[in-house]
Parts: structure tokens; sequence; C-alpha cells
């Protein structure tokens, strides 16, 4: 059991587990619902690389989540990788052992966990209960907690910090680039933009809605064969209308839904890999470059 009880507050220390926990804290593979018995999913390993489990201060509860990061002295810029609505899978994992090899500390918070660890779950319906009780109010709340850890790390230059999600994960990035001035930059890879009709006033956000108050540029990367590419004009105009030059939206004419999940079918290599490399050049330009660490 951790300890959180020191009387000066707790310390980053308090919120890390063993490298044993991680195992047992994250499912053990691909998001079943989605896994394509033709992918071949890309596997990148731990060597360099520190693996842990870190438990984020959320305000009802400690919420999990997997970090990556070099193995190596001082301080590295971060990215919070927000998770598709199957959570912390072996995808997103493997995307914060991507990150962490090029010189970030990256950490996805597992944000279903209250209800359950929608991963092993092939019940879409089922999934998608899980999904809708991670209320937006709730999620800007976890990754608060989680760029609380991140500022409180000693491996963390708290002055580079962004943001990037999949799916369900790209519609909460933009809202966490409108809610948090902390992060320098956003990537949202095919996220909800804009209020569908008939949707509750009290669970949601809508990035559209809240444009005006973007802290930090996003890279909206998003495929023409998936639905949600339809609201792009819609996000395009309230970007416009509220002076956010900085902020743009890539659509990939080939793509769609899910075009950069290398385990599904949707997977598109080609568009994939561009995405990648705007969203590390859109880092880049924005101060989140990893480059040598900064002295601890």
């Amino acid at each position: 059991m951790l300890n959180l009880t020191r009387p000066e507050g707790s310390a980053p220390q308090d919120f890390h587990l063993s490298r044993r926990a991680v195992g047992a804290a994250f499912f053990a593979g691909y998001a079943a619902a989605a896994l394509s018995a033709q992918a071949e999913p890309i596997h990148t390993d731990e060597a360099g690389l520190v693996i842990e489990t870190v438990m984020l201060p959320a305000a009802d509860t400690r919420l999990p989540a997997y970090m990556a990061r070099p193995n190596a002295p001082g301080r590295f810029p971060a990215v919070l990788v927000i998770s598709e609505i199957f959570g912390v899978h072996d995808y997103i994992k493997d995307v914060c052992r991507r990150l962490a090899k090029l010189g970030y500390v990256a950490i996805a918070p597992a944000f279903f966990v209250r209800v359950a660890d929608p991963a092993p779950l092939t019940d879409m319906q089922a999934i998608m209960k899980i999904v809708a009780a991670a209320a937006d109010p709730q999620v800007m709340g976890d990754i608060g907690a989680g760029l609380k850890v991140l500022k409180a790390s000693p491996h963390v230059d708290a002055s580079r910090l962004a943001v990037t999600g999949f799916c369900w994960g790209g519609g909460e990035t933009w809202l966490a680039c409108e809610e948090f001035p902390d992060f320098k930059a956003g990537v949202a890879w095919y996220g909800r933009m804009v209020r569908p009709a008939g949707a509750s006033e009290d669970k949601h956000y809508w990035p559209a809605e809240r444009a005006a108050q973007l802290h930090a540029p996003v890279l909206g990367l998003y495929g023409a064969k998936d639905g949600l590419a339809q609201q792009v004009p819609a996000m395009e105009a309230a970007l416009k209308a509220a002076g956010k030059t900085d902020t743009r939206i890539v659509v990939y004419p080939d793509a769609g839904h899910g075009f950069h999940a290398d385990y599904r079918a949707s997977y598109v290599e080609a568009d994939a890999k561009d995405g990648w490399a705007k969203m590390l050049a859109h880092f880049a330009a924005h101060g989140v470059a990893p480059g040598a660490a900064k002295a601890g």
C-alpha cells in the first residue's frame, strides 16, 4: 500500500510503484475489441528507459498512469498521452516508449479505471458505458493531477510540457489545451470537436465552443474517410473567429478513423508516419523538443 501521509506533503517518490507492479496495473495486450488478426503492431523495447507506474492524486482517488522516461540524469520535456476508448493497453504504452526513446518523459493516465478497464473487453456497448462515465470535468481534473506529478518530478522540465491523444483522447487533447496554460503544444489525432445534436450540457465540453480559450497551439490530424472530418470546417471557423492562427488541422485524403493505430485494420502506415513527424515538428516549433536534458 502507498503511504501518502507525509506531514510535509507528498513527495514524487510517494506516487511510484515498483517495476513489477506495471503488469498488474494495466492490461497486458492490445485492445481486444479492435485488434486485427493481420496487424503487425510496432513494438518498442525498454532498453535505455525507465518504466514505472505512477499514482496521480486525483480529487477522488489515486489514479494509475503508465510512465516511460530516458534512463539518464537531468530533466526532460514531457508529453501527457491520452488514450483511445480502450484505455492504457499495449499500443498506448508503446507510444509512450517511442516518445521516451526520443528523449521525452511520457505519461498515460488510466482515465477509466474508476469503473473498469475497457482494454480486455470485446463488447463495444460495455466499453462505451465505461467511457461515458468519464465526464469531461472529471477528465480535466485527472489531467491536472497528471500535470501535478510531472511538475513535481525530478526528471521533468516543467517549462516543456505537451499533450497528445487519439480518438476519444484526441478530443480531450483539444480540451486540455483549452483548460491548462501549462501545455505549450498539443496534437489531437482524430478527436471530436463539435457538439452533436442533443448532447448533454453537463458531462461534456466541446472544443469548438471553447476555441477562444486555447492556451497552446494544437495540430489536428484527421482522415478524410472518417466521419469526424465533417467537423473540420466548423472547428476551423471557430479557430478563425477566435484569432487562433497558430492552430491548424491536417486532413489525410486516404485515411479513416484510427489511422495511427498500428494494431487495427484502419492503420495507414504512410499517414501514421507523416502524422508522427508532424507531431514532433509541432512540439519542437513550440519549445517542447527533447534536445539535451537540463541539469536537475
